[in-house]
């Protein structure tokens, strides 16, 4: 057990030195310009992603500022069952974000991808979408990126086979930009 944690240490530590720190700071201007000019960020993922999804909307809604006056108006689109279990049923799974984007964003909001791979058919669809609704879109990526690494505006996307650790990296991205928030808003 020591030398797995020494090495799932080491490989997350390599990990976040290798972050692209330009991305997240464009990230995080334009969190931080959709609290002041109250646009909407919506976050995606599925599996564990999609619980990071919900945990940092939570993070962003609330972390950001306790007191509600300038926090960050935010939906994780994974964290309504009863509207993905509708979408995947009666339109298939692959839609099951792109949909809700379609039916509650506006130019010049924020998508945020979550995954792994970047292949996900339901996350290609909603970055798909944002461009047609005119959204801005950045994704948080492992693997080799796959198909989201070339359809987001922006990418923070470090090259590693892990599952674990990209999607710690998520975590870590998100609560970087959470105290980010904090300090400009609060």
């Amino acid at each position: 057990m020591k030398k797995l944690i020494a090495n799932y240490q080491g490989s997350l530590i390599a990990q976040i030195q290798l972050l692209d720190v330009e991305n997240i700071q464009i990230l995080a201007d334009h969190l931080l310009d959709c609290c002041k000019q109250k646009k909407q960020v919506f976050i995606c993922g599925n599996g564990g992603s999609a619980g990071n999804a919900i945990h940092l909307a939570n993070d962003f809604l609330y972390g950001t500022d306790p007191s509600g006056l300038s926090s960050l108006n935010v939906e994780a689109l994974p964290a309504n069952s009863s509207i993905l279990t509708c979408l995947g049923n009666d339109i298939g799974y692959d839609k099951i974000f792109s949909h809700q984007l379609k039916v509650k964003a506006n130019s010049k909001d924020v998508l945020i991808v979550l995954s792994g791979s970047g292949n996900s058919e339901n996350i290609v669809q909603a970055l798909e979408q944002a461009k047609t609704i005119g959204m801005v879109s950045f994704a948080i990526l492992g693997y080799s990126g796959g198909k989201a690494k070339l359809l987001s505006d922006y990418i923070i996307h470090n090259q590693i086979n892990d599952m674990q650790i990209s999607e710690d990296l998520q975590l870590i991205v998100g609560h970087m930009l959470m105290r980010f928030l904090y300090d400009n808003l609060y």
